[in-house]
């Protein structure tokens, strides 16, 4: 017979699909739903919520998240530090579901919040990025035309003919928001450079990830203009020294470097070097969003609006007003208890 030690923490791990409202075009892709690995750490009243969605074009997809996860099941329930947990499993979705588990049960067990844990000042609500979809021009129109309460704009680019249409449609529909343009790795040397007039005249603020991973020596000697930011091309830390004096801004997800924990490192780690810091989003739900939310407050760009493209977000979620995103601790971080 094997001894086995009474858990000192209850691990739940699952899997839900979130449908989209409606179709979502990037380079490469077309989403109708974004599936979310969902991990919660329960120690008596005490517990801890985390949600990733992993890294599509790494296959880090929730099954195989969950995968990991339960091979872990046994130590994490024998009780699992941040730090360990960053030795014991890669950088991807299933360390960030759990890390932000372990912070917020840390919360909870402190009668306290995750912001307050991680030593940064008070939350207040973040202006962020409405995405708009790589759809046709007179669908990119109509769509930020219907965003009444944006202030700033994300607009997804692709690999074909019709972007700079797309970039006129979205600056004459709103012709006062702070706007970006994300290529998702969809363009050449030759192609971003064709762009330039187009992304001059409508006051681009922000070109995010133009190339491809592995063609990061495309950004030596552009000179380019407008800031140019790495989404693909940094996943953690590791990446940060291969993408100075060639990008200006690194976009952080949690799903990408393995949750809070190292993304704190990462976002230090990039000030230090003097990158300006992106939070963004894989996608999903306010219990993605939360953790995302403590980032943000580190960041001068922020990309936090997953919730806004599902059919239905958790109870509570984050809110949307004015431009502006706000995650109460209530919603994640907080001093959280779930009935058994």
């Amino acid at each position: 017979m094997t001894n086995r030690r009474h858990p000192m923490i209850k691990l739940s791990a699952h899997i839900e699909k979130l449908p989209l409202k409606q179709p979502f075009h990037i380079t490469g892709y077309t989403f109708t739903a974004c599936d979310a690995l969902v991990v919660t750490l329960r120690d008596g009243e005490c517990s801890g919520r985390g949600e990733g969605l992993g890294v599509y074009y790494r296959h880090d997809t929730p099954s195989t998240m969950l995968q990991q996860v339960e091979q872990l099941r046994d130590t994490i329930e024998q009780g699992i530090t941040r730090e360990q947990l960053l030795e014991l499993l890669p950088a991807g979705g299933a360390r960030n579901a759990v890390d932000c588990a372990l912070w917020e049960l840390e919360a909870s067990r402190a009668n306290t919040s995750v912001w307050q844990l991680a030593g940064l000042r008070r939350p207040e609500s973040l202006l962020t990025t409405y995405t708009l979809s790589a759809d046709e021009p007179e669908v990119v129109d109509a769509t930020a035309r219907s965003f009444v309460n944006a202030r700033a704009l994300k607009l997804k680019l692709t690999n074909d003919p019709l972007n700079a249409e797309r970039v006129r449609a979205v600056r004459a529909a709103c012709p006062d928001a702070w706007l970006m343009v994300d290529a998702n790795q969809g363009l050449t040397r030759e192609s971003l450079m064709r762009m330039l007039p187009t992304f001059v005249e409508a006051r681009v603020a922000v070109v995010e990830q133009p190339f491809p991973i592995g063609n990061e020596s495309w950004f030596d000697g552009l000179n380019y203009p407008i800031p140019l930011a790495a989404d693909e091309s940094v996943q953690d830390r590791t990446d940060l020294h291969g993408l100075e004096g060639r990008v200006q801004v690194i976009n952080i997800k949690l799903d990408k470097c393995g949750g809070l924990t190292a993304g704190l490192t990462l976002a230090r780690e990039a000030s230090a070097l003097g990158f300006r810091l992106m939070v963004g989003n894989m996608g999903g739900s306010s219990l993605s969003m939360g953790p995302a939310f403590v980032l943000g407050s580190l960041c001068s760009v922020v990309d936090l609006d997953g919730p806004m493209f599902i059919q239905a977000d958790r109870e509570p979620g984050v809110s949307y007003r004015d431009g502006h995103v706000w995650c109460p601790d209530a919603v994640w971080g907080g001093s959280h208890t779930i009935a058994a």
